[in-house]
C-alpha cells in the first residue's frame, strides 16, 4: 500500500511540474509513472482532474497571457472532439490511437528541433487551428491528452512563449472541464475510489505546479520551444512503448 501511494503522489507531483513549466503534458507525465500501479481505468480520470486542477492553480503566475480571441477556435474545435474521444475509449481500445500519436511525435519532434528559430507555418488560420484543436479535443476524451497536438501546432505557427501559453492554458481548462462532464454523464467512470484519488492528485501535485509555473516566467522563447519539443518528443517515447505491446500479438 505505501508502495502504491508513492507511486500516486510521484506521479502527480512529476507532472504538475512538467504541466506548471510546459503549460500541458500533466497526463503524459503522470500516466508514464502511474502505469506501474494504477488501473488503467482508474488513471484516465485521474489524469484528466489532475491536469485540470494544475492549470487552474497555475492561473495567478500565467494567467494575464489569457488570449481569448486566439484561443476560441481551438476550444471550438475541441469541444466537437472531446465526445468524440470519450466514445471511443467506450468501444475502441486507444492503444491504436496512442502508438500512432507516439510514433508521429517521436519523428517528427527532433526535426523540428532543427529548424530554424524563425521558421513558422502561415497557411491556415481559424479552420487550422480548429482542426487543431478537434484533434486535441479527441486525445482529451481518450485520457486527457489533449494539448500535445495543438501544443505542437502553435509551435508550428511560430507563436512566442507567452502567445501559445495565452491560448494552450485556456484550451486545455475548456477541454479538461468539457472531459470531465462528458465523465460524469457516463455514469460508470468516476467512481467513489476515483474521488478519493482525486484527493491524493491534488494534493501533490499543486506546489510542484506553482514551482514549475514560476520557471516559465524566467525562459526565453527559445529555450521554451526546445523545452516543449523535447517533452513532445519524450511524451512520443512513453506513449509508443506503453501502447506497443499492448497491440503486438
Amino acid at each position: 500500500m505505501e508502495t502504491y501511494l508513492l507511486i500516486v503522489l510521484s506521479g502527480a507531483a512529476v507532472a504538475g511540474f512538467v504541466q506548471g513549466l510546459a503549460g500541458f503534458a500533466f497526463a503524459l507525465a503522470s500516466l508514464s509513472i502511474w502505469a506501474w500501479a494504477v488501473d488503467p481505468a482508474l488513471a484516465a480520470p485521474m489524469a484528466v482532474f489532475g491536469s485540470l486542477v494544475g492549470q487552474l492553480v497555475t492561473l495567478p503566475i500565467v494567467g494575464r497571457h489569457f488570449n481569448f480571441r486566439g484561443m476560441l477556435p481551438f476550444v471550438a474545435g475541441g469541444v466537437l472532439g472531446v465526445p468524440l474521444g470519450i466514445f471511443l475509449l467506450s468501444v475502441l481500445d486507444p492503444q491504436g490511437f496512442k502508438l500512432a500519436l507516439g510514433i508521429f511525435m517521436i519523428v517528427y519532434c527532433p526535426i523540428m528541433l532543427f529548424v530554424p528559430a524563425g521558421f513558422k507555418v502561415d497557411f491556415g488560420g481559424d479552420w487550422a487551428n480548429a482542426i487543431a484543436g478537434w484533434l486535441g479535443g479527441i486525445f482529451g476524451g481518450l485520457g486527457g491528452m489533449s494539448g500535445p497536438i495543438p501544443t505542437l501546432w502553435c509551435t508550428l505557427r511560430g507563436m512566442d512563449k507567452d502567445s501559445q501559453r495565452g491560448v494552450m492554458q485556456g484550451f486545455n481548462i475548456a477541454m479538461h472541464i468539457t472531459t470531465m462532464v462528458g465523465y460524469f454523464l457516463a455514469g460508470t467512470i468516476i467512481t467513489n475510489e476515483t474521488w478519493q484519488h482525486f484527493g491524493l492528485v491534488a494534493i501533490a501535485l499543486v506546489l510542484p505546479a506553482l514551482l514549475g509555473a514560476m520557471l516559465f516566467k524566467r525562459l526565453h522563447t527559445r529555450a521554451f520551444r526546445r523545452i516543449v519539443l523535447a517533452l513532445l518528443f519524450v511524451s512520443g517515447l512513453v506513449l509508443t512503448i506503453s501502447s506497443a505491446p499492448a497491440l503486438l500479438p
